[in-house]
């Protein structure tokens, strides 16, 4: 079982690093092997889409699945989830991102249209959409697993396209007020997150970025956030030559960078895992060492293990993360 900064029990199956810790750091021959494929550029890859590989950046990620095993991770069993409940595809005009968007819906098991629920957003990964934000399973099959042999308790889960910007705002597309002044009204004429911090959010890389940042920008909306091999990139510099696309411009990223603003999370819990082998974890242990001691009043729950940046790691990490929201949604 893993422990949670500050000791409380989590809910993983693999031992964890606190920040800082050496076991597992990635190796010296890891780290020469990262440079040959490329490293600086960062890949990208798996349920977030192909980003650096696509801009020709990298060889592939074949290159990094090789290396001293740091990809292989223990692939949960995908296959004990009840009969999932039903899920609906919808699209609405978006004033704030001036186009339309697609969006999903999925209820739990035994629930469906005009329940009264706890609501998670989920944000998918460079290159993807609503269709794509889940790793592995579709967003009812999510919502319908048993973690650590218990079922999930009720919640609905949306998804959302937000484009490519990093789900910051751009001149003419602003997906965080898409979010929050267009989904999330949507979602509660659906009953789904009403009342008092009933609305969690979930991310995987660029969308684990962006899970932080909404949770950053309205932290007396969001009850809990989860982030799954976030994309975080610690100088305006470091993310155009990978990204040029991610912000505007300097001022947007000082705007909208998560590590100079963890401190708004003071009142939210967060739950944030990287693998060793992720050309993010720098980003993400520079995050985690800003973060508030107990974000939302308790030490936040950190996973740190094998894994890259690629699907099976986010596979592996949706079952404990959902849980982490659904422990704070349901009781809140």
């Amino acid at each position: 079982m893993t422990q949670q900064r500050g000791g409380r029990p989590g809910y993983g199956t693999e031992p964890q690093a606190t920040p800082g810790a050496r076991p597992g750091h990635p190796s010296r021959r890891r780290v020469l092997g990262y440079g040959l494929a490329g490293i600086a550029a960062l890949a990208v890859a798996g349920a977030a889409g192909f980003e650096l590989i696509e801009r020709g950046v990298l060889p592939g990620k074949s290159e990094l699945d090789q290396l001293d095993g740091a990809c292989d991770v223990a692939a949960p069993d995908l296959t004990r989830y009840a009969e999932p409940g039903p899920q609906y595809d919808g699209t609405f005009q978006s004033a704030a991102r001036r186009t339309r968007v697609g969006y999903t819906i999925a209820y739990p098991p035994g629930h469906g249209p005009g329940d009264r629920l706890p609501l998670v957003i989920a944000l998918h990964g460079f290159g993807g959409n609503h269709k794509t934000t889940i790793s592995g399973m579709t967003p009812a099959q999510a919502l319908a697993l048993r973690v650590a042999g218990r079922p999930l308790p009720p919640m609905a889960m949306v998804t959302v396209d937000g484009g490519g910007g990093y789900w910051n705002p751009h001149p003419g597309d602003n997906p965080q007020a898409m979010l929050t002044g267009e989904l999330i009204p949507l979602c509660q004429r659906k009953k789904l997150g009403t009342g008092k911090r009933r609305i969690g959010v979930l991310g995987i890389s660029m969308g684990g970025y962006g899970a932080l940042l909404v949770a950053e920008k309205h932290p007396q909306l969001i009850a809990a956030a989860a982030a799954i091999s976030p994309a975080i990139w610690t100088s305006y510099a470091q993310a155009k030559a990978a990204n040029p696309g991610a912000y505007a411009s300097a001022a947007d990223f000082a705007a909208d960078d998560a590590v100079t603003h963890a401190a708004a999370l003071a009142k939210v819990p967060v739950r944030i895992a990287s693998g060793y082998g992720d050309p993010f974890y720098p980003g993400v242990q520079t995050l985690v060492r800003a973060l508030p001691e107990n974000p939302g009043g308790v030490p936040a729950q950190l996973y740190f293990g094998n894994g890259c940046h690629t699907g099976p790691f986010f596979t592996a990490q949706e079952p404990p993360s959902l849980a982490f929201l659904a422990r704070h949604l349901t009781t809140a």
